[in-house]
């Protein structure tokens, strides 16, 4: 998935402003401008969008583990050069204190049935032999799952206006 696409669902989903943005990247300690966030999350074709690479968005989830679970005491994660599927949805899990019962309620809301043997092989090491990608209809799903059961009411095709879930 594009990671503008999943900055900006992000941010409907818990409805944050620019201001909660960009505390949330600080509290993983990375700064960033009110210009820099507005430029991740313009739509795709407006030529004033800016790519939002995959350690900014690192950052960004390990400020979102910050900010809705409190500060580890340790040294802070180094956010990952590059990031995956399986990656995002592990730190929203983290994020969210979610139990593997819980991505499997929230997949459902979306019309999704995994089984929590086939989560888990998306939670595994990429060296495990029972590892599985974590497809983009698995994370796509998971964001729409999020977003019924954190807004209710939201009609899911004219509540994002960067396209279709």
């Amino acid at each position: 998935m594009n990671k503008n696409d999943i900055l900006r669902r992000i941010r409907y989903i818990f409805d944050f402003s620019d201001s909660d943005m960009i505390l949330i990247f600080g509290q993983a300690g990375h700064e960033v401008t009110r210009s820099q966030v507005s430029d991740w999350l313009k739509k795709d074709d407006d030529p004033a969008c800016k790519k939002c690479t995959d350690t900014e968005l690192a950052v960004f989830l390990n400020g979102l583990i910050n900010h809705k679970r409190g500060k580890r005491e340790e040294s802070q994660p180094e956010p990952e050069p590059k990031l995956n599927n399986n990656a995002i949805l592990m730190k929203l899990k983290i994020a969210l204190n979610f139990r593997a019962k819980d991505v499997i309620r929230v997949l459902s809301l979306a019309g999704l049935r995994i089984s929590k043997h086939e989560l888990s092989a998306c939670f595994r090491r990429p060296g495990h032999k029972h590892y599985r990608e974590c497809k983009n209809q698995i994370l796509r799903n998971f964001l729409k799952g999020l977003q019924l059961e954190l807004r209710p009411g939201t009609d899911i095709e004219s509540a994002n206006p960067w396209g279709n879930l």
